[in-house]
């Protein structure tokens, strides 16, 4: 079994923003036990930057984005030399893997960063991966390393993403406000009513949350890939969720996978605009698996180019589609309720070809 390990940064530090030597030897531990037992591991680390504040003398995160990065510069080698010193103990070799947005929005890097895990793993390797907090802003203000280790399940052709956080697992209230709340164990579909009952953040020192946890779920589920969202310092919990044993929130993968290429689509790239359609369009999108033609746009919003990701929303305003589409978003305005006949020699004939569109779920 190949699994993704992720810990988030309140479950490998201290509150006073120090690494805890102990949450990382557990961790550690447990993540060499894995492979001894024969599983391939991949580790998705947060905690660049909570272990750059103190040895910078900062007491509190700051929130200028150019000193963040500076401060993760200063923390991400600490983060690794800790990790590194601690599997090197277990025999195993860890290498360092930085990523951005950028890796998952290009299919070239997209590719080449699969390529790279692939045969780090085929090495014996251990992959610590983390967002390339030096050169990110967006990440950095928002906490990605729950979507990131989604995508790299996918890339790894994961059969587990375990995410380890500092609560037991998804609850059907935040239990911090409510006394009664309870532990949710399975889930089958991550919905719209799941994801509405998302909290934020739940510490100082983390910048995701349960909602960033119940959205990696979903890309992992689209993936065909399990999930497991459980506490850090649970005794034995990467071969209890390995085992199957009921550990925190277990997340169904679904039996329909999105391919490589439309899974990047629909999660990897943001969207830049949106094309509402009219209902017959939305039908042969939805259930017809037909492309996009001009003759079925009513409405352009945003600024966007050939090639760029947008939205696909029906008259309700919701979406429900997402793909790459081969108009800007001037040009598109121009053709929109169009016939086919109708267009110029040179006018692509649709909007966005089918083979570059997903329905969402």
């Amino acid at each position: 079994m190949i699994v993704t390990v992720k810990v988030g940064t309140s479950s490998i530090t201290r509150a006073d923003g120090e690494l805890d030597d102990g949450a990382l030897a557990k961790l550690c531990g447990e993540i060499a036990d894995a492979r001894d037992a024969g599983h391939g591991v991949v580790l998705v680390s947060s905690g660049a930057i909570a272990a750059g504040l103190p040895a910078l003398g900062f007491v509190e995160r700051p929130r200028d984005v150019a000193v963040l990065q500076a401060i993760a510069a200063v923390g991400q080698p600490r983060l690794m030399e800790r990790f590194g010193a601690l599997l090197a103990d277990r025999g195993i070799v860890a290498g360092q893997v930085l990523l951005t947005a950028f890796d998952f929005v290009h299919r070239a890097q997209y590719l080449h960063a699969r390529e790279t895990l692939r045969r780090l793993l085929a090495l014996g390797v251990l992959p610590v991966v983390n967002e390339n907090d030096t050169v990110a802003d967006d990440e950095i203000r928002y906490g990605d390393n729950d979507r990131l280790a989604a995508l790299v399940s996918h890339l790894v052709a994961a059969d587990l993403l375990l995410v380890l956080t500092d609560t037991a697992g998804l609850f059907t209230n935040d239990p911090r406000l409510d006394t009664e709340a309870s532990l949710i164990e399975e889930i089958v579909e991550v919905d719209a009513a799941l994801e509405r009952g998302a909290g934020g953040a739940g510490t100082s020192r983390g910048s995701g949350g349960m909602a960033s946890k119940l959205a990696a779920a979903k890309i992992a589920a689209w993936s065909g890939v399990r999930v497991v969202i459980a506490a850090a310092n649970e005794p034995d919990v990467v071969r209890g969720a390995i085992d199957g044993r009921p550990v925190g929130t277990a997340v169904r993968a679904r039996s329909q996978r999105l391919s490589s290429r439309k899974l990047w689509i629909a999660f990897a790239r943001g969207a830049a605009g949106r094309v509402t359609v009219d209902a017959g369009a939305q039908r042969a999108l939805m259930n017809q698996g037909r492309s996009l033609l001009p003759a079925g746009v009513r409405d352009v919003e945003g600024t966007f180019a050939a090639e760029d990701a947008v939205e696909i929303v029906g008259d309700d305003g919701r979406p429900f589609a997402k793909g790459l589409v081969r108009y800007s978003a001037t040009a598109l305005r121009q053709v929109a309720g169009r016939r086919t006949a109708d267009l110029s020699d040179g006018q692509p004939h649709e909007v966005i070809h089918r083979d570059d569109l997903v329905v969402l779920p």
